[in-house]
């Protein structure tokens, strides 16, 4: 499962989750942590890597699942 965070006035930071990652507590995770304007969003990825992203800075932060749509090359 891939968690994309627009940060302000920066990129965008993409974490890649595990893929038994339960979108409705990872849901309730984040809605829960925004509630704190002075929080910090964690995240882990696959491999273990920890991600933080202070509340204020966040824009946005889109969930979903990794697509071949959105790959890009070439293959058949």
């Amino acid at each position: 499962m891939d968690v994309r965070i627009g940060v302000s006035q920066a990129r965008e930071v993409e974490v890649e989750l595990s893929d038994d990652t339960d979108v409705g507590e990872l849901r309730s995770y984040i809605e829960g942590t925004l509630a704190d304007e002075a929080g910090v969003l964690w995240l882990t990825d696959r491999r273990g890597r920890q991600v933080a992203v202070p509340v204020s800075k966040l824009a946005y932060v889109e969930i979903g699942s990794p697509s071949d749509s959105r790959r890009i090359g070439f293959g058949g």
